[in-house]
């Protein structure tokens, strides 16, 4: 990811991404939201991968709490409503767009909720929407993933490949936590049962 947003130093309108956006690009908000989601979202995948870490929250309290301030910060200000602007101009229609809509919404709402809990000292709820909020971030990762593996194996038409992987790289990210919590109730119940 890092090598992909390098590609955008200094700005640039004519390479990657951005090729195929060519009719897009020309309306100043979309340059602007492109650019800020870019370099920011960058920042938060980074900025989460800390977050999560037993280690870090345990031993620097303080590093954990700016850090998350920050992840709050960059999503809610920048990075999800930015992704909101592009999502009305995504490749492969409707579908898609519809896809990085609900994203960036549930992006938003899920960041937000996590920063509400913690505010009200709710631990348990703010880690479960802190997870589903870095899966939506995770999900710059797993829609190139897919659209790999299915560009390797399938050889889709461009864009049906694209419809497919905007939905997959973030619907399967969140059915995977919300299996993990699923996983984890179960496990609390069943250790309930033995004792």
């Amino acid at each position: 990811m890092i090598l992909i947003t390098l590609q955008y130093f200094p700005l640039r309108f004519d390479v990657a991404f951005l090729n195929i956006k060519q009719e897009v690009i020309s309306h100043g908000y979309y340059k602007i939201a492109f650019f800020s989601h870019v370099y920011t979202s960058i920042f938060v995948l980074i900025c989460g991968i800390f977050l999560f870490s037993k280690s870090i929250r345990r031993t620097w309290p303080m590093v954990h709490k700016i850090g998350g301030k920050v992840y709050v910060l960059l999503i809610l200000l920048i990075a999800s409503p930015s992704g909101l602007i592009m999502a009305f101009h995504a490749n492969g229609g409707f579908y898609s767009q519809l896809s990085f809509t609900l994203q960036a919404i549930l992006w938003f709402v899920f960041t937000y909720l996590a920063f509400k809990y913690i505010k009200n000292g709710e631990i348990s709820e703010h880690r479960k929407f802190m997870m589903r909020s870095y899966a939506l971030t995770l999900s710059a990762i797993s829609l190139r993933l897919f659209k790999w593996i299915i560009v390797t194996s399938l050889a889709l038409p461009p864009m049906d490949t694209y419809k497919i992987v905007s939905w997959a790289g973030w619907v399967f990210n969140i059915l995977l936590v919300e299996g993990c919590f699923i996983y984890e109730q179960r496990k609390l119940i069943f250790n309930r049962q033995i004792q």
